[in-house]
C-alpha cells in the first residue's frame, strides 16, 4: 500500500488552494454606487470622488468606504451605502451633482477581505434567479433609424440616375420619402422607368407645378415596418455582442414591445461600464477634407460641405465634404494597439464592399487629406421647475460629431488601415469594442434603471439551499452509518470536492444559477456513488478471504474502470448540453463538468491517500468498513 510522496503533496496543495479560494463565498455583498466617465476619455479620479461624497453629505445620505478603483486610464469610483433605499437616493443625488459627463450605476460591492483579494480570490457570481441584479430598459429611436436610411437612399437614387445618364434637377428627403424634381416630362418618365425597376419598396406619385415636374416617392407600409423591425433587431444583436464583449455571465437581453429592449445583468458586474457601453450609439464616418474652399467664414460651411470641431477642441474646426466614403456599418473587425511611436491606435478591417469603396475614393485622391468623424448620440438631462414648483428631469436627445483624426492619403487604401490621434489606450480599447460589437442601427436611450430581486423569490431560494444542506447531511450520515471510518473519509473528500468546485467556478467567473445548484447536488451524489462502488468492492474482497491491505488495493484498482466509464459518459452528456444549450442549461453543464472532474480526484485519489495514512504503515486484522 505504498503511496508516493508527490501524491500526498499534490492532495495537500489542491486542498489548501481550494479552501482559500472558496472562502470569498462566505462574505455577503452590500449595495453600492459605481461612477465612471461617460466615455473612456473622461476620468473618474479623486476630485470627482470628492464632489460625489460632498453631494451625499449635503443630502444627508450615509456612506462608507468610498474609493477610486482600477488602473490609470480605466478608473471608476465605488461608494458603499447601508441599504437599497439609500442606494437609489444616492444614485439620483450623484447623477444630478456630476452631470451628464459621468455615469452613476447601481451595483453590489464585495466584502471580501483584502488578504483574499491580494491572492486573487473572488466569490462565485450568482445568476438572476438566485441573486437578482440590475435591470435596464432602453428605447430605440426608430424615427432616427428611418432618417438614416433615407439619407442612404438619397445617395443611391442619385447614383442610379447618374449611371443611367438621366437628367434631374434635385433629389431631396420629404417626410417618410423623397421628392425628385425634373426639367421636362420626358426626363421624369425616363427616370421613373429606371427607378421602378431598381427600387421596389416605394410608391410613386406625380405632381406638376409652374416650377417643374415632380415625382414623390414614399415608403410602402410594409417597408416602413421592415425598417423599424430591422432597427430593433439589429440593436438587439449589437447589445448582445456588447454584453458578451464585457464578459457578463448569465445576462438577459430581449425585446419588449415594438421598440424597447430589456437588459438584465446579474450579480457582481461592472454596471457603470456596462451602462456606458450599452447605450452608446457610436459610429465612424470616413470623409475627405474639402480642398476646394479655403474655409468657412463666420462658421457657415459652403454648399456641399460641413464644418465639424476637432475632438476636445484641440485643433481648429475641419471642413469636410458631405459625401461619406464609408461608415462604421462596414467595419467587420477592430482591435486596439500602439503605433511605432507608442501612441494608441485602432486597426480597422472593412467588409468587401467597404474596402472597394475606400479603394475607389483614395485612389483618386492621393496627396489629399481624409478625416475620421466620430458620431455619437447621447441623452442629456436638465432640471426644470414644473407648475407646482417641483424640480423635474427633462431628457434631451443630442447628436455629437467630432473629428478624431485627419491625415494625408499617401497611397490607395483597402480593407485594412488604422486610426490614430486617440487620447489614451483606454479610449482606443473602448472605440475598438464598440466597432467590433457592431454599430447600432438607431440611437437608444435609457428609459428605466433599477435593481431587481431574485426571480425565484427569496423564500424559494432559502428552501432550495436548505434542502441541499439537508441532503448533504443525510448523505454524510448514511456514509458514516454504513461504512464507519471509511464513510467518514468519504465525507471529508466530499467537502474537498465542493470546495474545489466553488474555487474553480469563482476563478472562471462562471455564474451559479438554480440549475447549477442541481449540478452540484448531482455531483455530490456521483462522488458518493464512486466511494460506494470502491467500499463494496473492498467488502467483497474481504469476504473472499483477502487480507485488509490487499482488499483495499484490490477495491480501488478494480473499481476504477467502472467509475471512469460512468463519469466519462456523464461528462460527454455535459459537453453536449453545453454545446447546444443556452442560459441555465449551460450553467448546469458547466457545474456538472467541473464537479465530475473534481469528484474523480477526491473520490479516488484523496480517499485513497487518507486510507493509506491510516492503514498503510501497519498490519491490521480488521477494517472499519
Amino acid at each position: 500500500m505504498r503511496f508516493p510522496l508527490w501524491k500526498y503533496l499534490l492532495i495537500v496543495a489542491i486542498a489548501l488552494v481550494s479552501l482559500v479560494y472558496s472562502l470569498p463565498n462566505l462574505y455577503p455583498d452590500e449595495p453600492a454606487i459605481q461612477i465612471s466617465g461617460a466615455s473612456a476619455s473622461v476620468p473618474a479620479d479623486q476630485p470627482v470622488l470628492e464632489s460625489a461624497t460632498r453631494a451625499l453629505t449635503v443630502a444627508g445620505i450615509p456612506f462608507h468606504d468610498a474609493s477610486v478603483q482600477g488602473r490609470e486610464g480605466k478608473q471608476s469610483i465605488l461608494i458603499r451605502v447601508n441599504n437599497s433605499n439609500d442606494q437609489v437616493r444616492a444614485q439620483d443625488v450623484i447623477r444630478r451633482g456630476l452631470g451628464d459627463n459621468y455615469v452613476a450605476a447601481l451595483n453590489l460591492a464585495p466584502t471580501t477581505p483584502d488578504w483574499l483579494k491580494a491572492l486573487g480570490a473572488a466569490p462565485m457570481k450568482l445568476g438572476l434567479d438566485l441573486r437578482g441584479g440590475v435591470h435596464f430598459l432602453l428605447e430605440v429611436d426608430v424615427e432616427k433609424a428611418l432618417e438614416q436610411r433615407q439619407e442612404s437612399y438619397v445617395n443611391d437614387i442619385r447614383t442610379k440616375l447618374r449611371e443611367k445618364k438621366l437628367a434631374y434637377r434635385s433629389v431631396a428627403e420629404q417626410g417618410k420619402g423623397f421628392v425628385l424634381k425634373f426639367q421636362t416630362e420626358d426626363d421624369r418618365q425616363k427616370a421613373e422607368d429606371a427607378l421602378k425597376a431598381e427600387f421596389l419598396d416605394f410608391e410613386f406619385a406625380r405632381r406638376d407645378t409652374s416650377e417643374g415636374f415632380y415625382t414623390d416617392l414614399a415608403f410602402t407600409p410594409q417597408k416602413l415596418r421592415e425598417l423599424t423591425d430591422y432597427a430593433v433587431k439589429q440593436n438587439l444583436t449589437t447589445i448582445r455582442n456588447r454584453v458578451n464583449e464585457l464578459g457578463v455571465a448569465e445576462s438577459v437581453v430581449q425585446q419588449q414591445g415594438a421598440n424597447r429592449i430589456v437588459v438584465e445583468l446579474p450579480g457582481l458586474q461592472d454596471t457603470a461600464e456596462a451602462k456606458r457601453i450599452l447605450g452608446r450609439t457610436a459610429s465612424l464616418e470616413f470623409r475627405l477634407v474639402d480642398w476646394e474652399h479655403t474655409g468657412a467664414g463666420d462658421g457657415i460651411a459652403p454648399p456641399g460641405t460641413e464644418l465639424f470641431p476637432f475632438k476636445d477642441g484641440k485643433d481648429v474646426p475641419v471642413l469636410l465634404q458631405k459625401r461619406k466614403i464609408v461608415t462604421g456599418e462596414r467595419v467587420v473587425g477592430a482591435r486596439s494597439g500602439f503605433d511605432e511611436f507608442s501612441n494608441p491606435e485602432v486597426n480597422i478591417t472593412l467588409d468587401t464592399r467597404g474596402g472597394r469603396l475606400m479603394a475607389d475614393a483614395t485612389r483618386d485622391n492621393v496627396g489629399r487629406q481624409m478625416a475620421v468623424l466620430f458620431v455619437e448620440s447621447k441623452q442629456k438631462t436638465r432640471l426644470v421647475t414644473d407648475e407646482k414648483g417641483n424640480a423635474v428631469e427633462v431628457r434631451e436627445n443630442v447628436v455629437e460629431k467630432n473629428v478624431i483624426n485627419r491625415a494625408t492619403i499617401q497611397s490607395m487604401l483597402g480593407s485594412q488601415f488604422r486610426i490614430t490621434g486617440l487620447d489614451s489606450p483606454a479610449e482606443a480599447a473602448e472605440l475598438a469594442l464598440l466597432l467590433r460589437a457592431g454599430a447600432l442601427a438607431a440611437p437608444m436611450y435609457f428609459v428605466e434603471e433599477r435593481t431587481i430581486g431574485p426571480s425565484l423569490g427569496q423564500e424559494n431560494i432559502d428552501k432550495g439551499v436548505k434542502s441541499t444542506l439537508v441532503g448533504f447531511a443525510l448523505v454524510a450520515i448514511f456514509m458514516v452509518i454504513f461504512y464507519r471510518l471509511f464513510g467518514l473519509i468519504a465525507n471529508v473528500a466530499l467537502v474537498f470536492n465542493v470546495a474545489i468546485l466553488m474555487a474553480v467556478m469563482g476563478a472562471m467567473g462562471a455564474a451559479l444559477s438554480l440549475p447549477g445548484i442541481a449540478g452540484i447536488v448531482l455531483t455530490v451524489g456521483m462522488a458518493v456513488d464512486a466511494n460506494v462502488l470502491i467500499y463494496e468492492r473492498i467488502r467483497e474482497e474481504l469476504r473472499r478471504g483477502m487480507t485488509p491491505n490487499a482488499a483495499i488495493m484490490a477495491g480501488y484498482d478494480r473499481a476504477f474502470t467502472t467509475i471512469l466509464d460512468s463519469n466519462l459518459t456523464t461528462l460527454i452528456v455535459a459537453i453536449i448540453l453545453f454545446a447546444i444549450g443556452t442560459g441555465p442549461i449551460k450553467g448546469f453543464a458547466v457545474t456538472l463538468s467541473i464537479g465530475i472532474m473534481s469528484s474523480m480526484f477526491t473520490a479516488i485519489t484523496v480517499t485513497r491517500g487518507i486510507v493509506n495514512l491510516i492503514y498503510g504503515n501497519r498490519r491490521v486484522s480488521k477494517l472499519s468498513i
